[in-house]
C-alpha cells in the first residue's frame, strides 16, 4: 500500500512540475505560430498563451496586405493617392515598422525594399505564376524605397510612385515574436520561447537548459543543426518556404531581389541570423539571403550583436565570425 501512496505521489509531483509548462500552436499569418512558457500560476500562465495569440491575430488583421480591412491594405490604396501636401495620416505602430524598414534599405543600399511588392504581388506560388514581361516592364520601376516618404514625427506617408505597393512580409513577423515576448514579460514570464513560421525569440531557458532552436535542411525534412541559445531571437529565411519549379527547371521562391524583381541567384539556400530583437533579425536574414554569401556575412559581422549561419547551395554551412571556431 505504501508502496503504491509513493508512487501516486510521484506521478502527482511530476504532474504538477510538468504542468507548469504552458503552451499552444495555432494558425495564423499564413504560419504556425507556437507559444511555450513555464510560470507556476497556471490560470495566469493560460491567459498569457490567449494573449499571446490574440496579438498575433491582431498583428495579421493590421498589417496583411491581403486583407481589406487591415490598415495596411488601405495603405496601398491610399499612400499612392496622397501628396506632400495632403499626407496620408498612419498608425504610430506602422510607422515604427516603415521606419525600421527604410534604416535596413538604407542599409543594404536598397536590398531589403518593403516595395518589392510592387511587381511581387503578381506571383502566385500555389498556381505557378510569375508577374507577365508586361508587368515586369511598368512596376519594376516602381520598387524603390525612396519612394516612400515617411514623416514619423507626424505619422504621416505618402508614396510618391502611383505603382507603389509594400508589403511587410519580411519584417512583421519578427516583429510579432518581439511584441508576444512584451506580453509574457507582463504577465511574468521569465522563461519562455515564441516561434512565428521562421522566426522565433527565447526568453530565459529552460530551468538551467538553453532553448534549442533547430536550424531546417534546406533540401531534407530534417533539422541541419541545433544552436543552444538564450534571450536572444532567431530568424531564418529559405528558399524551400514558398516555391516552384518552372518550365526552366529553375526554382522560383518568395524571397525577391528588389533590383531585378526575381528570386535572386545568390549561391544561398538559407540564412538564419541571430540577434538581440526579431523585428532586426528578420530584415536582416531577407538581406542576408540576397546578398549572398561573401556580401552577407561581411555585412553581418560588421554589426554588433548580430551572427549569421549560411547554408549555400552547395550543402556548405558558413558562420560570421561571432559564431566561427577559432582556428
Amino acid at each position: 500500500m505504501w508502496r503504491i501512496f509513493c508512487a501516486l505521489l510521484l506521478c502527482v509531483v511530476a504532474g504538477c512540475a510538468q504542468a507548469k509548462w504552458h503552451g499552444d500552436t495555432q494558425d495564423i499569418m499564413g504560419t504556425k505560430v507556437s507559444v511555450t512558457l513555464y510560470l507556476d500560476d497556471d490560470v495566469k500562465a493560460e491567459q498569457a498563451v490567449v494573449a499571446v495569440m490574440d496579438e498575433m491575430r491582431r498583428i495579421d488583421a493590421t498589417f496583411s496586405p491581403y486583407i481589406e480591412t487591415s490598415e495596411l491594405y488601405k495603405v496601398n490604396q491610399l499612400a499612392p493617392k496622397a501628396s506632400a501636401q495632403k499626407p496620408l495620416t498612419i498608425s504610430a505602430e506602422l510607422a515604427r515598422i516603415i521606419d525600421k524598414s527604410l534604416y535596413y534599405s538604407r542599409l543594404s543600399d536598397g536590398v531589403f525594399d518593403i516595395t518589392f511588392a510592387s511587381l511581387a504581388r503578381y506571383y502566385d506560388y500555389r498556381k505557378k505564376l510569375t508577374p507577365s514581361e508586361q508587368q515586369r516592364e511598368e512596376l519594376l520601376p516602381a520598387i524603390n524605397y525612396h519612394f516612400i516618404h515617411l514623416d514619423k514625427k507626424n505619422n504621416t506617408l505618402w508614396f510618391e510612385h502611383p505603382k507603389v505597393y509594400i508589403d511587410l512580409g519580411g519584417i512583421a513577423k519578427g516583429y510579432a515574436v518581439d511584441q508576444a515576448i512584451e506580453i509574457l514579460k507582463g504577465f511574468g514570464v521569465s522563461h519562455a520561447s515564441v516561434t512565428a513560421g521562421g522566426d522565433s525569440r527565447v526568453m530565459g531557458n529552460k530551468l538551467g537548459r538553453p532553448w534549442l532552436v533547430g536550424i531546417k535542411n534546406p533540401r531534407a525534412d530534417k533539422v541541419a543543426i541545433t544552436l543552444p541559445l538564450e534571450d536572444v531571437a532567431v530568424s531564418t529565411s529559405g528558399d524551400y518556404e514558398r516555391y516552384f519549379i518552372d518550365d526552366k527547371g529553375e526554382r522560383v521562391h518568395h524571397i525577391i531581389n528588389p533590383r531585378t524583381g526575381k528570386s535572386p541567384v545568390s549561391g544561398v539556400n538559407s540564412v538564419t541570423i541571430i540577434g538581440p530583437v526579431g523585428i532586426d533579425t528578420d530584415a536582416l536574414s531577407t538581406t542576408v539571403f540576397i546578398l549572398g554569401v561573401d556580401k552577407g556575412l561581411a555585412l553581418i559581422n560588421k554589426l554588433p550583436g548580430f551572427d549569421a549561419v549560411v547554408i549555400t547551395t552547395e550543402g556548405k554551412v558558413l558562420y560570421s565570425q561571432g559564431l566561427a571556431v577559432p582556428q
